[in-house]
């Protein structure tokens, strides 16, 4: 056969037709299919062979057949040497990237209805939760971080709907990608015809995805993770880490629709005392010990400290941290304190009082490990808000 360019595609139609006879024949015969103990041209020797989940928020690509076919050959070449070969296959559906798309449509439809209509000047449009949404009181995020995957292996489409389209979804198909169940539904079968065709030596019947919406697995998770227990191989406790408001829990590297490469930034906070008598602003304090709280990435010189910086501008409180304590600082700082353990009700900052920078220019503090037994508090115009805490510390 050939076409208007001239180009016969004759041999390459024949290998098709012989693949798909042979995939017939494999399926027929089923001769990928593993038991225990059956036997093999080599009695006792077997041979097993696993693959990394794929993650099931989209297709599979090229780079899954690329990583495959050296699992395939290995497979392959141990089968035709007589062992027993077991080569199952796992879709990976848990942590957060499919719930974070499938809310990111919801918002979509939410801003600019179903089908939704994106305005043109797309690439100035942000669609973060709005803290409203995320009952937090946490302000929009100021990192700068890499673009997400969906979006790097998308084109720069910034929309999830867009991204949805471009794979051929249909617009009456896409507004069902709202629950996360239907990612779990959809994309694992497609995977699996992908990898037939791809001639994957697969005993299907070991197929499964993860989460609670396979309960085989989830029992197997549970048990594991409660042997590891009681064999004292993990414990529950806290650490530092990229967390949530809106879902309520750490968000890893790979679970983030945005920000992606961002870690933890390891501050000291510097308590600073404001010295008796409190002016007026501060009556709400009385009987407390009130701090300006400094974030700093260098503790070690707080020996030459000389004063502390505020801006006369900007927005600070009086938050409690305990039954006795009191941080002046930001908000969006107090917030993350909160997270910490470090408010008076977790995860809620408590401000018992709003504060400018205008009403602690002057305060006379008591700063740790400093020569000098009273410093003050001084305006600085350059003092950005959103970071560390709005209060910064001087030193030599």
């Amino acid at each position: 056969m050939a076409t208007e360019s001239g180009k016969s595609f004759a041999r390459r139609d024949r290998l098709l037709e012989i693949e798909k006879k042979v995939r017939g024949w494999w399926d027929e015969k089923d001769v990928f299919r593993a038991e225990p103990c059956e036997g093999t041209p080599k009695p006792g020797e077997k041979f097993f062979g696993n693959f990394p989940f794929p993650y099931m928020n989209g297709f599979l690509h090229l780079g899954h057949a690329f990583s495959l076919s050296k699992l395939e050959f290995a497979a392959a070449f141990h089968r035709l040497n007589g062992a027993n070969v077991l080569l199952p296959f796992g879709f990976h559906c848990t942590g957060m990237p499919i719930k974070a798309s499938a809310d990111k449509l919801a918002r979509e439809i939410q801003k600019f209805g179903n089908p939704p209509v994106f305005p043109k000047e797309a690439e100035s449009v942000e669609l973060q939760p709005e803290p409203e949404d995320a009952n937090s009181g946490m302000p929009p995020d100021k990192f700068k971080g890499k673009k997400s995957k969906a979006v790097s292996k998308s084109g720069g489409q910034m929309f999830q709907w867009e991204i949805m389209r471009s794979v051929g979804l249909s617009d009456v198909e896409i507004a069902e990608f709202q629950k996360p169940e239907k990612w779990l539904t959809y994309f694992p079968p497609l995977a699996m015809e992908d990898l037939k065709d791809f001639g994957l030596g697969c005993d299907w019947r070991r197929s499964f995805i993860t989460t609670d919406m396979n309960p085989y697995f989830d029992s197997f998770v549970q048990w594991q993770m409660r042997k590891l227990k009681d064999m004292g191989k993990i414990v529950k406790d806290k650490r530092y880490t990229v967390y949530s408001p809106l879902d309520d829990q750490p968000c890893a590297d790979h679970d983030r629709a945005s920000g992606e490469g961002v870690q933890p930034q390891d501050y000291t906070l510097i308590k600073m005392e404001v010295m008796p008598p409190f002016p007026p602003k501060f009556k709400a304090l009385e009987g407390r010990k009130v701090f300006l709280a400094a974030a700093t990435l260098r503790p070690e010189t707080m020996y030459g400290q000389t004063n502390a910086w505020v801006l006369p501008e900007g927005k600070y409180g009086a938050f409690e941290v305990n039954d006795t304590d009191v941080f002046i600082l930001t908000e969006r700082a107090a917030l993350n304190l909160a997270y910490q353990g470090f408010s008076k009700t977790p995860k809620q900052p408590s401000c018992l009082a709003e504060l400018t920078g205008y009403d602690l220019i002057g305060l006379p503090l008591k700063s740790p490990l400093s020569f000098n037994k009273v410093i003050y508090a001084l305006p600085m115009l350059t003092i950005l808000t959103d970071k560390g805490t709005g209060i910064v510390t001087s030193v030599p």
